[in-house]
């Protein structure tokens, strides 16, 4: 009884702690592409950043710099603040990035410059999934941004080669 007991509360509090998401404050110093920028925080370091729950077009690939062109008008040189749980395999933040406390990664959505990267939407608070979903949708039948295309390429197939 007290094992288990015990192992249940140990389970709890990781479980607690797992699904609490630091946040990083910074100035927004760069933007790779559509869903990635760096940020310098208050010590002068800098953090590549990937945008959470969204997946933008490649540089290369159609709207490609109209994406990069929209995150960089809504974020670049502006303070952000960055929530997060993890880092991807090239070390970067992966984090719902807020600009005077409104979302940039579904404000990416909702113009057409992101899909909602629903391979990794389990990751996603069941809201933030939700409302990402459902701009996407919106997004779609209105033809904003890259919707406009006929049929826009997914940066998952474009980074396959299916260009």
């Amino acid at each position: 009884m007290f094992i288990a007991r015990s192992a249940s509360i140990i389970l709890a509090i990781c479980l607690s702690h797992a699904a609490q998401a630091d946040t990083l404050y910074g100035r927004v110093v760069g933007i790779a592409d559509g869903d990635t920028l760096t940020i310098l925080d208050a010590n002068r370091e800098q953090h590549r950043i990937r945008l959470a729950g969204i997946d933008a077009p490649e540089r290369k690939q159609p709207f490609g710099q109209a994406s990069k062109q929209s995150l960089s008008d809504l974020a670049y040189d502006r303070d952000v603040d960055v929530e997060w749980r993890k880092t991807d395999r090239y070390g970067r933040i992966i984090g719902k990035v807020l600009v005077s406390g409104q979302d940039a990664n579904l404000i990416q959505i909702k113009k057409g410059m992101a899909w909602h990267y629903k391979k990794y939407e389990s990751e996603q608070p069941v809201a933030d999934r939700k409302v990402y979903a459902a701009a996407e949708n919106r997004a779609r039948q209105q033809r904003q941004g890259l919707w406009r295309e006929q049929l826009p390429i997914t940066p998952w197939d474009w980074r396959k080669g299916s260009r």
